[in-house]
């Protein structure tokens, strides 16, 4: 190991420790009563005696010795109090040991201790923990970064300096990112609450929640690369599962009227903002439903979320727009918002036209897209972008979408829609494709597709078939992709920022 100055002194230092008798790293539980958010926001000068028996647990972070007093700041999870030590408080009677040695030399920045004390307000107004003993629970043996503030006299503005903010380093340690740049938990917390308002309103609607298999024999149920695996014992190869549609829709054929997974999905494609190869994902599928009462059904699920998260308001900021999630939502056919946003009537091309099309308007293409992948990156140039309040496009080319039912009554087209937000997709929905007859032949185009070089064509799943001719109801379901949700609904423009441990490179090593 090639360790530093500081991380050599830390290093002494415990072993001081353990010199001393003091175990850096204890066994024992430290009861923990209070939070430190929580004391300065019902902490009440008239009724101090509510705080008079204090345990907190936290890092150690700032801290300014006074002679024989001591104030330090302690970061618990709900953020800093200023702690008030006092040599003759918290020595061992003639031994000052533990203030004079352990508290002034060999404890540092970053280390994790609890405190028990009484709660006051200083002089000059600060409420403060006066500690009356103190427990080291954890040594840190790195040196946090240290985050400066100060405050420029001419504007009366604090300007924060030596912060820790490289995206890299801050998405690749999170642990430090977390610890210094504490203000980026609440895209974290935000998106918990949003999960758990999705899975409220699902639950209240009498849907069962359900767990299908992550490593499949075959992909499905979304056009997507696969990662792919090998089972040793089956000797058979496995796939990370790019979607859990056609297992949910086993499911609905089994009996159930309405199920949803919350879960894991795992692409083998770009990364980029908005894409993650592994990533979060809601499915449901409700029986005997269509793709508009699925509209209205979206339309109530994230009202229900933003208000749930914005103080009952459905209206949230990003960048400058307000974002109304409050149905309904405009509704634009995909053939009408091409036209709307490029001029040229689709509806009729073929494929060969398309590619017309697609050179004029300076759009890459290449030789495995078929007239469905065609229209939809014509779409995704031209269109997506314009698409900031909320908007449903719906009714899609038969081509684009292989497990949706289709038109009742428009040739050539599936009862789908997706849904948009600041210009990207963060819904995808249909009146699901329940003749086996006609998802064979889907299927098999899909084959066809996957031999002219299309990696993101769907496989033929005979199993799921098979269901299919035992029967399913008329369904309608609906994924919605929990991460770009949560960037749309927190104000941020990465999907780094709304995962713990987004996907990395490799560090360079030494």
């Amino acid at each position: 190991m090639h360790l530093s100055e500081q991380e050599i002194i830390r290093r002494e230092h415990l072993e001081e420790l353990r010199k001393l008798g003091i175990d850096p790293y204890p066994a024992e539980a430290f009861a923990v009563n209070a939070l430190a958010a929580d004391i300065k926001a019902q902490f009440n000068d008239d009724a101090p005696e509510q705080f008079q028996t204090v345990a907190l647990a936290g890092r150690m972070m700032v801290v300014r010795e006074k002679g024989k007093v001591t104030f330090a700041e302690l970061q618990d999870s709900s953020g800093r109090i200023q702690l008030y030590i006092s040599r003759s408080d918290i020595a061992d009677g003639e031994n000052f040991d533990l203030y004079d040695v352990v508290l002034k030399r060999l404890l540092d920045f970053g280390d994790y201790i609890g405190v028990k004390g009484f709660v006051f307000r200083t002089r000059m107004g600060e409420i403060t923990l006066h500690v009356k003993s103190l427990t080291l629970l954890s040594k840190s043996l790195r040196p946090l970064p240290m985050v400066k503030t100060r405050v420029i006299e001419a504007t009366g503005e604090t300007e924060v300096y030596d912060a820790f903010t490289d995206p890299e380093q801050r998405h690749r340690m999170r642990y430090v990112d977390l610890t210094v740049n504490p203000q980026f938990k609440a895209a974290f917390i935000t998106r918990s609450r949003i999960i758990s308002a999705m899975r409220r309103f699902f639950d209240d609607k009498g849907w069962l929640e359900v767990e299908t298999p992550i490593l499949q024999p075959i992909h499905g149920g979304a056009a997507a690369r696969p990662f792919q695996t090998h089972h040793n014992t089956l000797d058979m190869p496995l796939y990370m599962r790019i979607a859990n549609e056609l297992y949910l829709k086993r499911l609905i054929a089994g009996g159930f009227d309405g199920v949803y997974e919350i879960g894991k999905m795992f692409r083998n494609e770009g990364m980029d903002r908005t894409h993650n190869p592994e990533f979060t994902a809601m499915e449901i599928y409700v029986a005997y439903k269509d793709y508009y009462w699925m509209m209205e059904m979206v339309e109530q699920c994230l009202e229900h979320i933003a208000r749930a998260i914005n103080d009952n308001n459905p209206l949230i900021k990003f960048d400058q727009h307000e974002i109304n999630y409050a149905g309904p939502y405009r509704r634009l056919t995909m053939y009408d918002s091409i036209k709307e946003y490029t001029g040229a009537d689709i509806s009729e091309m073929d494929e060969a036209q398309l590619r017309d099309l697609c050179k004029q308007l300076h759009i890459e293409i290449d030789n495995s897209m078929g007239r469905g992948k065609l229209i939809d990156e014509i779409f995704g140039a031209k269109v997506e972008k314009n698409l900031i309040q909320p908007t449903y496009i719906i009714d899609y080319p038969v081509e684009m979408s292989p497990l949706a039912k289709k038109h009742r009554s428009k040739a050539g087209l599936v009862e789908r829609f997706e849904l948009f937000v600041n210009g990207k997709e963060i819904a995808n929905a249909y009146s699901e494709l329940n003749d086996p007859i006609d998802q064979r032949e889907r299927l098999e185009d899909q084959l066809t597709l996957a031999a002219r070089g299309d990696h993101e064509a769907m496989a033929m799943d005979e199993d799921f078939l098979r269901a299919l001719e035992y029967g399913m109801p008329p369904t309608s379901g609906l994924g919605i992709g929990i991460d770009r949700l949560t960037m749309f609904m927190t104000n941020n423009h990465t999907i780094q920022e709304v995962l713990f441990f987004p996907q990395m490179r490799p560090e360079k090593g030494e």
